[in-house]
């Protein structure tokens, strides 16, 4: 197959609350805001994800750090009640957190759902911890610490 060009510019989530996602993204997570653009009418995500248009919308881009730039973005939707999220469950967000006790201890504090904590062996050896969360909104959030001893690069 011939190189595409492709590049991997940011996943998007739905939020009902902008605020209370930044709670956990920002303060917990450790991302960083770069911006939040205010309600545009002709909004492209309208079509995109099948919002009613009666629906408010904001929308905000995150950095996970300098060489990670608007790797995230949340869009708030207002106006409406947003569905509950399907089950099975059909996406994640997969991050690697260097403080993984104290992001660990804040989710459980903010009282989000999670899930039992494995031990993580990676495809080329590497082993570490990981966990999983629900987030306010119903999104699958799964992070993981590769041990120091066993560092060899950022892949899971």
């Amino acid at each position: 197959m011939s190189d595409t060009g492709l590049y991997l510019q940011r996943p998007n989530l739905i939020v009902a609350d902008l605020d209370r996602a930044l709670s956990l993204y920002e303060s917990i997570l450790g991302f960083r805001r770069e911006f939040i653009k205010g309600p545009e009418p002709d909004s492209y995500s309208y079509p995109v994800f099948s919002i009613p248009e009666q629906a408010v919308l904001r929308f905000c881009v995150l950095s996970a750090n300098d060489e990670q730039p608007r790797s995230l973005s949340l869009t708030e939707v207002t106006g409406i009640e947003l569905p509950p999220m399907p089950v099975p469950r059909r996406n994640a967000l997969v991050l690697r957190v260097e403080a993984y006790e104290e992001v660990c201890a804040a989710v459980q504090a903010a009282g989000l759902q999670m899930f039992p904590e494995e031990v993580l062996k990676t495809n080329d050896g590497r082993q570490g911890r990981e966990t999983a969360f629900i987030d306010h909104d119903g999104h699958v959030v799964l992070i993981y610490r590769i041990d120091e001893s066993d560092r060899r690069g950022p892949t899971r």
